[in-house]
């Protein structure tokens, strides 16, 4: 199909802004490099000659699109630029990757089969997502850029998500708050990041984003005032000593304040941080660029009074993802807290433009040392290499090293390790070294013995103390939260587990052999519930491990036997007495009314809805929505929209996702519970204020109520059963009237 006189003069457009771009960062600077972009726009446009978007537009403003956030908004170079071009070409057309290599260079073929979206037969207990993330971050091992240009694909995807249907929107957005989000956060792509985090809000809570958007927008004169107030006498000192600078306001994120909103139960008003104020300055040759970012900072203390606990270095120590900048907390006028944020150029330019500035400033400079970018980028490749058996774990632990909020501890002899919040003595022994995280017993934190399962704080000197004959265990997996040191347990958990199940199974042969039985299903099915195992390889495992003794295993069988026999004649014949019953010593009719039962239960539930209430957020009627199909059940579990746990498993089985046919009925007067938290100030009688609210003026019945006073503050929890949002909502605002009730709100399970 030929392009129209119009597409032709779209795409004609779009390639040309993109020239400019490429002009304009000088990505280009010889005839041959212009041949070479040029080539592949020719022959990307033609490989999708006839192909549409949703939107209707020629396919190939897309990869253009693309091509244009990696030089416009990343900063990256040529060879890029051609991926970006020709990314969908081999997915998509009659193209091979070895023809790619043949008319360009084999390292745009690398990057662009790097790019390609992967396809194919997946094993059954994966997700499709859980493989195509492991694949595609695979890349990472080989080049980094593949990985930033697949965010810049996501980002011009994203910006056109509007015409796509509702549960593939659901889809997308759920991926891309569940990976590329902490992937670009961590590559140092802010703006990016950001503009992500709103589009997903824009889609997935239209309503919200809108209100949002409006208020800001609305406040925007009054802010504005507020601003230049503040900014003017800071202005007026760095004048006069002579700095070179761009100072303006930076107003939150739609995404981030609906967050705070969220996190706090605050309306938009109480939302006092809406901007901060950033200090960009032009460097001079001397003092050092770390000096002359504290003299700018004095000349804002100099007016502003500091907040001391609000101070923020990553000069002294940058973020791991490369962040450079002072951050402080100071007292504006009209008693308002401001943060104020300094950088220099070069700073500026590696937290607005992430991976590819860092890069670039790296190679210009004289040192080559492993900076923390690079030694995250080894911890990924380190994780990518590791034994994962299935895709899922490997995500799992994959997300673990996309940490936002980092500390930094000190060896014995003081070097420095970054790790994320949360962090645990465990944590720190593995990154030293997998050897003494596995025999670790206990440390010395700043010289005084701790658990290893203690969290670290930044400041903090460890020593790790180890013992050879100790081991790793299933309950370290929760006190971790490196990828590092999970992977590590993991692999030797499951390799102690799987001699554990072979030794085991081997006892257990033997075991009955003694008493001349032979290792079948049926016998496993007494076993597993009298030693309450849910599988064999479970039972196997704690027989191994000496968990399970087996000195008992004949008079167990037997009595297993006899008490499912009476159980069964119990439940369905109920004319059959107790020593009738007991009288019954044939194992197969047992099983044979067990398999009866079973089907009798099944008919009995099968009228019974397929839709489940999820557990992690419990929803009730007037909540908005979103089932999930449960792959192993066929259950259709219905989550709040804003449930963490969705989010995960729609970005892991997106088509899995049903948002349509899911419906409130409100036919049926069923209660749901909710749990409540309140704090205030304490007084006589406020107790019985609320329970009478909840129990007379609102008939609700109260399952449980746990108050707490102590220095006249009270807090606790209040669970009750409500049928709808509309009545938990009008209880909420009645208790808030209530003297003393400082805050009420609606907690939800994690």
């Amino acid at each position: 199909m030929e392009y129209s006189p119009h597409d032709e003069a779209l795409i004609e457009a779009k390639w040309q802004e993109l020239v400019e771009e490429c002009r304009k960062h000088k990505i280009c600077k010889r005839e041959d490099d212009w041949q070479f972009v040029k080539r592949a726009f020719f022959l990307a446009k033609e490989a999708h000659k006839g192909v549409r978007r949703r939107s209707g537009e020629p396919y190939i403003i897309h990869p253009i699109e693309v091509a244009l956030i990696a030089v416009r908004e990343i900063g990256l170079g040529k060879k890029s630029v051609v991926a970006a071009l020709l990314h969908d070409v081999v997915e998509d057309t009659d193209y091979t990757v070895e023809d790619i290599a043949r008319i360009f260079t084999p390292k745009i073929a690398s990057m662009v089969d790097g790019l390609t979206k992967i396809a194919g037969v997946f094993d059954s207990h994966n997700s499709e997502q859980a493989e195509y993330f492991r694949k595609v971050l695979l890349t990472l091992s080989d080049d980094v850029r593949v990985i930033i240009i697949k965010i810049a694909d996501r980002l011009h995807n994203m910006r056109t998500l509007g015409y796509m249907p509702l549960d593939k929107q659901i889809k997308i957005t759920s991926e891309t708050i569940y990976l590329f989000v902490p992937l670009a956060y961590r590559l140092g792509l802010h703006a990016i990041k950001s503009e992500l985090e709103d589009l997903c809000m824009k889609y997935r809570f239209p309503k919200e984003y809108e209100q949002i958007r409006q208020k800001i927008e609305e406040t925007e004169p009054e802010r504005q005032h507020y601003i230049d107030r503040f900014m003017a006498p800071i202005k007026e000192v760095l004048d006069r000593n002579g700095f070179q600078y761009e100072m303006k306001a930076r107003v939150k994120s739609i995404y981030s304040i609906w967050n705070k909103m969220r996190r706090k139960e605050i309306p938009f008003e109480e939302v006092y941080d809406l901007f901060a104020i950033r200090i960009v300055f032009k460097t001079l040759p001397f003092p050092s660029e770390k000096t002359q970012c504290w003299q700018v900072y004095s000349c804002v203390t100099d007016i502003y009074t500091p907040k001391p606990d609000r101070l923020r270095d990553w000069i002294s120590i940058p973020k791991s993802n490369g962040y450079e900048a002072l951050h402080s907390t100071v007292m504006g006028p009209d008693g308002i807290w401001v943060e104020v944020q300094v950088r220099t150029e070069r700073m500026d330019d590696i937290a607005e433009r992430g991976f590819a500035a860092h890069w670039k400033y790296k190679h210009a400079s004289i040192t080559q040392e492993e900076d923390g970018l690079d030694k995250w980028l080894r911890k990924v490749r380190e994780a990518l290499s590791g034994n994962a058996e299935n895709a899922q774990e490997f995500l799992d632990n994959f997300k673990l090293s996309l940490y936002k909020t980092d500390v930094v501890v000190f060896t014995p002899k003081g070097e420095p390790q970054t790790l994320p919040y949360g962090a645990t003595v465990l944590d720190f022994a593995y990154e030293i070294h997998t050897k003494i995280g596995h025999h670790a017993i206990g440390a010395k934190i700043n010289h005084r013995i701790a658990p290893v399962t203690t969290r670290l704080n930044s400041g903090d000197q460890i020593e790790v103390i180890t013992a050879e004959n100790a081991h790793p265990k299933a309950e370290w997996l929760d006190a971790v939260v490196t990828s590092k040191a999970r992977q590590a347990i993991q692999d030797y958990l499951k390799g102690e587990r799987q001699n554990n199940i072979e030794y085991g199974m081997q006892l257990l042969s033997d075991r009955l052999a003694e008493h001349n039985v032979m290792l079948s299903g049926r016998v496993l099915r007494k076993l597993m519930p009298a030693y309450e195992c849910k599988n064999k390889d479970e039972l196997y495992s704690k027989i191994g491990a000496g968990i399970i003794q087996l000195d008992n295993i004949d008079k167990l069988l037997k009595e297993n036997t006899s008490r499912k026999i009476l159980k069964f004649w119990k439940l369905f014949m109920p004319g059959v007495s107790n020593t009738e019953a007991d009288d019954i010593d044939l194992e197969d009719e047992a099983l044979s009314l067990e398999e009866q039962a079973m089907e009798e239960l099944s008919d009995h539930h099968s009228h019974e809805s397929d839709f489940q209430i999820a557990e992690c957020c419990e929803p009730i009627p007037g909540d908005n929505v979103v089932g999930f199909r449960d792959p192993k059940s066929g259950r259709i579990v219905v989550h709040k929209s804003t449930c963490d746990t969705l989010i995960r498993l729609a970005a892991q089985y997106g088509k899995n996702v049903i948002r349509d046919e899911i419906r409130w009925s409100q036919h049926k007067a069923v209660s749901y519970l909710v749990t409540l938290e309140l704090y205030g100030l304490d007084r006589p009688g406020i107790l019985l204020d609320l329970t009478k609210l909840v129990t007379t003026y609102f008939s609700i019945n109260m399952r449980a109520i746990a108050l707490q006073s102590h220095d006249g503050i009270f807090e606790g929890t209040l669970s009750l059963y409500v049928t709808d949002i509309d009545t938990l909502n009008r209880l909420l605002e009645d208790m808030r009237k209530i003297k003393g009730v400082e805050q009420v709100r609606r907690l939800m399970n994690t």
